[in-house]
């Protein structure tokens, strides 16, 4: 079930011929921007795919998987990180033509896209009496337009397939108490170790059982490559794991995470390992209080946008490509901006407070479209920030991902009792 609570959906009849129109107009418009915003913005040709792919043929080839190197110009040399399991499943592809995986990597990213869209905002239309297809047919092309969509997309990430993954256990698996639920965090982790951070969530949450199967099926995948490739597992979890340098530049402008911020100051030379992980401690900590409260209040989608927004605040590298959790930020942000419709308990917030989380969804999502380094060219030589407005501009998404951290609102929605009810004494009842 979704994470909301749901009321029976409405049908486009009930809906007004105008209204419905008027959305149209809207969603039609937005469809039109999104691929204007994807030409102008930096068009990365799939590189990330083509590295998998040239390590992949290097693996096949029987040469050692970490010994894969690509020159770069802004990153030096590239290398593939991912954990063995991820390594299994992508090499069947190298022995396909590579139009052919972009096109198979590419349509399995529009179709999570539009997946994942549907689940987040099905409740939340059904709940205020909007057209499911209707509401769809809006949220989508906006959340085409985010920058960590379309870097997913322009580079061949992996990444949508995750959120499938940790929205299918979340918004579901577990609030229908399935015997699977926290597969799909365990997979996740064993796929890209950030997805980790909601094993911690189910921690935090006293979901024991959960923990436990997602942890299971984490380690059952782990083994299962290490049995199939045990050299190249032992290498990358006893070496190849710890080496950031691997990864890429820290202080590069596309790794919006705390220890980017740091590195972007103090670079040439590196931040002080203490005090980021003192950062890491006190972020971290705050974060998942305030997802636990959410997830115990009912409300899921806050509970895993704000951990999302942990994980990547925590992790020592978060590409732009990593940060999808501010698109269900911005709809919890607007869902709880908005009054709340007829037949269910209000949310406790003054006007006053729900403009005010109207705008700020208004403000993050337009920074999530500009984004931090699409429409920039930050330079090729490690250069610390030197002014105000670009450390803003550098660190957008880490300044909005604390912010959100302390201002997302939890929502509490419950259907509200009749205003007139009959007990058992058959005394009428108010509230």
């Amino acid at each position: 079930m979704p994470a909301d609570p749901a009321a029976s959906p409405t049908t486009t009849a009930d809906d007004p011929g105008g209204r419905t129109a008027r959305w149209l107009v809207v969603a039609v418009a937005l469809a039109a921007v999104v691929p204007v915003i994807y030409l102008l913005g930096t068009p990365h040709n799939f590189f990330d795919l083509k590295i998998y792919m040239s390590a992949m043929r290097w693996w096949a080839n029987g040469n050692p998987l970490y010994d894969y190197a690509q020159p770069d110009r802004v990153q030096g040399e590239l290398y593939f990180t991912y954990p063995p399991f991820t390594a299994l499943l992508m090499r069947p592809f190298a022995g396909l033509p590579l139009g052919a995986t972009v096109t198979i990597f590419t349509i399995f990213t529009v179709l999570a896209v539009i997946v994942t869209t549907w689940w987040l905002i099905m409740s939340i239309a059904d709940r205020r009496g909007f057209p499911r297809w209707l509401a769809a047919v809006v949220a989508i092309p906006l959340v085409f337009a985010a920058e960590s969509t379309r870097e997913t997309i322009t580079f061949g990430q992996i990444n949508m397939l995750l959120v499938v993954l940790i929205l299918g256990d979340l918004l579901f698996a577990v609030p229908r108490n399935s015997r699977w639920a926290g597969v799909g965090v365990g997979l996740a982790t064993a796929l890209k170790l950030y997805p980790g951070i909601f094993i911690i969530y189910f921690l935090t949450t006293r979901r024991w059982r959960e923990a436990a199967v997602a942890s299971a099926s984490a380690a059952v995948a782990t083994l299962l490559a290490a049995a199939i490739a045990p050299g190249d597992s032992w290498r990358f979890w006893t070496h190849e794991l710890w080496a950031t340098g691997r990864v890429g530049r820290t202080d590069y402008t596309g790794n919006q995470s705390l220890f980017g911020l740091l590195s972007r100051i103090t670079v040439p030379e590196k931040p002080d390992q203490l005090l980021w992980l003192a950062l890491v401690a006190v972020v971290g900590g705050f974060g998942l209080w305030r997802a636990s409260r959410a997830a115990r209040g009912g409300d899921e989608l806050s509970g895993l946008a704000l951990t999302g927004l942990v994980g990547a605040l925590a992790s020592p590298i978060s590409w732009t490509h990593h940060v999808y959790w501010f698109i269900p930020a911005v709809l919890v942000l607007a869902d709880a901006g908005l009054a709340q419709p007829p037949g269910w308990e209000p949310t406790g917030l003054g006007r006053r407070r729900r403009r005010a989380l109207l705008v700020l969804a208004g403000v993050v999502y337009a920074s999530v479209v500009y984004g931090v380094v699409s429409f920039h060219d930050w330079g090729v030589k490690p250069v610390p920030t030197d002014s105000p407005i670009e450390f803003v501009l550098r660190n957008m998404y880490v300044l909005l991902a604390v912010l959100l951290l302390v201002v997302l609102p939890t929502r509490h929605l419950v259907r509200a009792a009749p205003t007139n009810s009959v007990p058992r004494s058959g005394v009428p009842v108010t509230r």
